[in-house]
């Protein structure tokens, strides 16, 4: 992709609209195929995609989610 419209365009096609049926923590087996050292969120989406953070956008680790409600501010990374 070369802009911003255009994955904007792709990320609203392939999320907007889509219902998380399920929140786990990555498995040690999906975090070694990753190369990782730390385990993140996984988010299940209805149509089966899965949805977790990295730290960077090559992948380098787990990465942390930021949200704005109060009770649950920070979905952490763990391990």
């Amino acid at each position: 992709m070369s802009n911003e419209t255009e994955w904007l365009k792709l990320m609203n096609d392939k999320l907007a609209g889509r219902k998380i049926v399920k929140v786990r923590i990555m498995s040690d087996g999906e975090m070694e195929d990753l190369g990782w050292m730390r385990h993140s969120v996984v988010l299940h989406l209805d149509d089966g995609n899965l949805i977790y953070p990295s730290a960077d956008d090559e992948g380098n680790d787990a990465g942390a989610l930021f949200t704005n409600d109060k009770e649950l501010p920070t979905l952490p990374v763990f391990g």
